[in-house]
């Protein structure tokens, strides 16, 4: 039987989600029973961007709403987790490791990105967290390589949670919300041929998605939700085989995919 690593690539959709978790909710949930009993949870938002890797190393993480306009009932939901400040200084020694840089911000708590499919995953809140930013400026083989560095702590007793998502254009969001609610056909498009090149193990043509798929650029006008994709496929390792145990669309454009790696 195959075992599964540490490692899970996991939707978060609009903050909405929190509230109606759906099928993919459902899915997260489940997905998570197939841990053991984890010393902590290294998680990688897409909301959290900084100039170099930065590590949060806060015994309390702050329950961060980093959006507006939405739902009053979002603002009532805390996710109280804690943090683990020794598990942080392993992470941060595994990246130095790999010869990248990195920072400590002992402030930093868990902004929508993190929480929401935290909450799904482990409604309880009683495992420590360890916040880790993103840094879309440098791009998929930048984000593969912190990957890289946490594979020493997804074959420990951590798990890695990259939270993101597969597909995330706002700006064709607002225009299916105002033309009837249909799905443009790349939404589908794109999700299948990541999805594709995951099973084949092809790294290079995913790194190099914008040039090489016909809809990574509209799928993704920005970088930033796609990276931790990248950071779980380094974390899992290069003979890892890539499994959907999730997939499927909401709010139009945002492919809810998740990735388990075994």
């Amino acid at each position: 039987m195959s075992t599964a690593r540490n490692v899970l690539f996991v939707p978060h959709g609009a903050p909405t989600f929190a509230l109606n978790p759906g099928a993919a909710g459902a899915a997260l949930a489940q997905v998570a029973q197939g841990f053991a009993t984890l010393r902590a949870i290294v998680v990688v938002s897409p909301h959290w961007e900084t100039d170099v890797p930065t590590v949060g190393t806060a015994t309390q993480l702050e329950t961060i709403y980093d959006f507006g306009g939405f739902d009053p009932r979002l603002y009532d939901i805390r996710y109280p987790a804690t943090g683990c400040p020794e598990a942080a200084k392993l992470v941060a020694s595994a990246l130095r490791a790999q010869g990248l840089p990195v920072q400590l911000d002992p402030m930093r708590g868990l902004d929508h990105g993190a929480w929401v499919p935290l909450r799904h995953m482990f409604p309880d809140a009683d495992i420590p967290v360890v916040p880790l930013s993103i840094q879309s400026h440098a791009g998929p083989a930048h984000a593969y390589r912190v990957g890289q560095a946490l594979a020493t702590i997804a074959q420990s007793d951590m798990l890695v949670v990259a939270s993101g998502n597969v597909t995330h254009n706002l700006r064709d969001y607002g225009q299916a919300r105002m033309s009837g609610g249909q799905t443009p056909a790349y939404v589908h498009s794109f999700a299948d041929w990541v999805c594709a090149r995951l099973i084949a193990k092809d790294l290079d043509t995913l790194i190099h998605y914008r040039q090489a798929s016909a809809d990574g650029v509209r799928a993704h006008p920005s970088e930033d939700h796609f990276l931790p994709l990248f950071t779980a496929l380094g974390a899992a390792g290069p003979h890892a085989q890539a499994e959907a145990f999730f997939r499927g669309v909401s709010d139009y454009v945002i492919a809810m995919d998740g990735y388990r790696f075994h």
